[in-house]
């Protein structure tokens, strides 16, 4: 065989929904070279070795819908951009990132394909294809390949780049409800909702987390002095400034005690159960480095609990276990250390594991010290040696909590000012009150963790990221912006442009991104060309926008995709065979349909495509439409018009000199067509008008509005 390559040509980022799908993806224009004229089923032992390096490509069932079926389609005969989507999702999934949606399609000339894969990082995408490409040149050439090397790479970037555990519960809670995310940047913060409606995380703290809140929690004495306050109990306890101060204290409140920064957190520096002055003494060497000042309190026999609060309830609940070894007669702590608690794959330094792990640090030496033991020690086999008395909280036990400590935590939550917050608390039963045991709240925490509820070491995964999302956005409100997305051939900025001079007449703050530039009301915020993704999408940041009108044209649908998941009414306008695009491939009135009909797929099923019925292509998108259907005609006799008013459906269209809006057999007039002093100016603008009106139909505009605002619309 002739040398053989697969030459990544481009790559392209399609942010929105698209012709592919729903999600963002990556577009990888490939060209096979040689390999046009090879498929897998003339490349001795390909399938095999394929199969042998990634054994879970059995699991791909591929377009014969059942298991095995992309090998099956090896062994007959498939080509490398086909074999490319396959091995770089199955990267991608062994690596631990969701997705799993692939095509791969012709490019419109010999050898050249497009491979489309689900995209949810630039970075960790772009990496999978060019290990995908790299693994398959191998099996090509029956050469080495570390497909585990490759693997642990591409998880390292993922996890280096992918939302967090945390944020993600909240995300992927977010998406269950249909509600539309956007990573903001490349840390945890994320924006919920569109425009007016939307609501903003990082992590587990909300738009709606005081900055005062936060401050108060990060001073401990500050947060127990504000729940003594009210009746929450909290342990006596005093800030001092040197280690004589502290030892004074602890004779004060009385041994044992604990000794921890004021503003520290993660349990660093933090001693408990201290029972001697050397031992605070030490203890205040190591805890006045970690934080501004430091505390000593009372020590609270039981067991260490966090509790998470989500908007004054009580959601979550979970244990912490003392850290012990087992000694064998033959290895050190810290040798036992490591094979008998830091080996648990829940302990780690990612952001996925529930516990970090135990480290040697001055906390264990003290707890060693008291045990006569250090940790070079080999204790007696059989022997248990406590290591670590805090710090392990992962063992849920929300079922557990008594009504009385939900209560309690759910104050001190309030008195703070944080609306979620990790509640840290020592009790000997979480099921009773805290009164009888002489528990206490020890710590109120913003930005809480949320991996211990959510993978618990013990018990029952807690959906966290469910409740938060729920308490930003109460189930029975309405959370989706008002988006109208108009796509076509042909007068699509006009119909933009007329709509916005509608609904200007309401109450709403209008924004628009169309060809002749942004506008915010009758505002001009960029006069540049705005028909394009980047500027959809800052409409879809504001704030301020009540009501979002966004023109779509075919080529930024095919580089970049629509600026938004789901719209509430999807206008089509025209189909012109000739507007194709051919450096996209798009050389047909086929491939503009599948193009055009991107803004159809993503109407709500609460929403309304606005359709003209006149053009028989876009016509036939109703069937496309998840919500009702709104047809526009210049002419009124088309038969899908006639049939869909026939089944009581809604159009709007031009008969007698007169603007017409019908339901079924319901036919009003809503003004004279020689009355529209656009038409004067523009005789070609009929039809954008009427497509403007159905959208002011679909959004039940009081007739008086659709009117005026067309015969005061001022075309510039």
């Amino acid at each position: 065989m002739s040398h053989k390559t697969i030459k990544i040509i481009d790559i392209k980022s399609i942010r929105g929904p698209n012709m592919w799908t729903y999600v963002p993806v990556l577009e990888a224009w490939v060209d096979i070279g040689d390999l046009e004229d090879f498929p897998s089923n003339k490349i001795p032992g390909l399938p095999e070795r394929l199969v042998a390096w990634l054994p879970s490509l059995m699991e791909h069932r591929c377009s014969y819908e059942e298991y095995g079926g992309f090998v099956k389609r090896l062994h007959e005969g498939t080509w490398p951009a086909h074999i490319m989507e396959h091995v770089t999702l199955e990267l991608l999934s062994l690596a631990g990132v969701p997705g799993g949606f692939g095509r791969a399609r012709d490019g419109g000339r010999r050898s050249v394909y497009k491979v489309i894969i689900h995209n949810l990082h630039d970075e960790v995408t772009r990496l999978a294809l060019t290990m995908g490409r790299d693994l398959i040149m191998a099996a090509i050439e029956d050469q080495p390949f570390d497909v585990a090397a490759a693997v642990e790479e591409l998880k390292d970037l993922a996890e280096d780049r992918l939302l967090g555990p945390s944020t993600g519960s909240i995300v992927n809670a977010a998406m269950e409800r249909k509600i539309p995310t956007m990573r903001l940047a490349e840390n945890n913060l994320v924006q919920l909702g569109y425009g007016s409606k939307q609501r903003r995380i990082w992590t587990a703290e909300t738009d709606q987390t005081s900055a005062i809140a936060e401050t108060i929690s990060r001073d401990k004495d500050l947060t127990k002095s504000l729940l003594k306050a009210c009746g929450v109990p909290v342990p006596e306890g005093v800030v001092v400034e040197t280690a004589d101060d502290a030892w004074e204290a602890a004779e004060d409140i009385g041994l044992p005690v604990v000794v921890k920064p004021s503003d520290g957190n993660h349990g660093r520096g933090v001693f408990t159960n201290l029972m001697t002055e050397a031992e605070v003494r030490t203890a205040f060497s190591v805890a006045v480095d970690e934080g501004s000042s430091v505390i000593v309190e009372r020590f609270i026999p039981g067991n260490e609990h966090r509790l998470l609060v989500v908007g004054g309830k009580m959601v979550a609940a979970a244990r912490g276990d003392f850290a012990f070894v087992k000694g064998d007669g033959q290895s050190t702590i810290e040798q036992l250390i490591e094979t008998q608690i830091n080996s648990s794959p829940s302990r780690g330094p990612a952001e996925e594991n529930t516990l970090n792990f135990v480290r040697v640090d001055s906390a264990v030496r003290l707890e060693l010290e008291r045990q006569g033991l250090n940790a070079q020690s080999v204790p007696a086999a059989g022997h248990d040696v406590l290591i670590q008395r805090n710090g392990n909280v992962s063992i849920d036990v929300t079922d557990e909590v008594h009504p009385d400590v939900a209560h309690v935590v759910a104050l001190a939550a309030r008195v703070v000012g944080l609306d979620v917050a990790g509640i840290d608390l020592v009790a000997e039963d979480i099921s009773k009150p805290l009164a009888g045991q002489r528990g206490a709240i020890v710590e109120v925490n913003a930005g809480p963790g949320l991996l211990m509820h959510l993978r618990p070491s013990a018990g029952t995964p807690r959906p966290v990221g469910n409740a938060i999302v729920d308490y930003l956005f109460p189930p029975g409100e309405d959370f989706n912006l008002p988006i109208i997305g108009v796509a076509g051939s042909r007068g699509k900025t006009l119909v933009a442009q007329l709509i916005a001079s509608l609904l200007q007449l309401t109450s709403m703050n209008v924004g628009l991104a169309c060809s002749k530039g942004m506008y915010f009301n009758q505002r001009q915020l960029d006069d540049r060309h705005c028909a394009d993704w980047e500027s959809g999408h800052r409409l879809m940041l504001n704030r301020q926008v009540d009501v979002a009108i966004i023109e779509n044209d075919n080529r930024g649908i095919l580089n970049d995709g629509l600026p938004y998941e789901r719209c509430t009414i999807g206008v089509v306008t025209n189909l012109d065979p000739t507007d194709t695009v051919p450096e996209c491939a798009i050389n047909d009135a086929e491939g503009i349909y599948k193009v055009m009909r991107s803004q159809i797929d993503v109407v709500l099923p609460s929403g309304t495509g606005v359709l003209n019925a006149d053009d028989a292509e876009v016509a036939d998108m109703a069937r496309l439409c998840d919500g009702e259907v709104i047809f526009f005609s210049r002419f009124g006799n088309a038969d899908c018009l006639t049939e869909h008013l026939d089944k009581g459906g809604r159009a709007v269209f031009s008969r007698d000199g007169q603007i017409m809006v019908a339901r079924g057999s319901d036919v009003q007039p809503l003004m004279a067509i020689n009355s529209i002093p656009l038409l004067q100016l523009r005789n070609d603008a009929l039809e954008s008008i009427l497509a403007a009106v159905a959208v002011g139909v679909a959004m039940n505009l009081p007739r008086e509005i659709m009117s005026t605002g067309i015969q005061t619309f001022s075309h510039q």
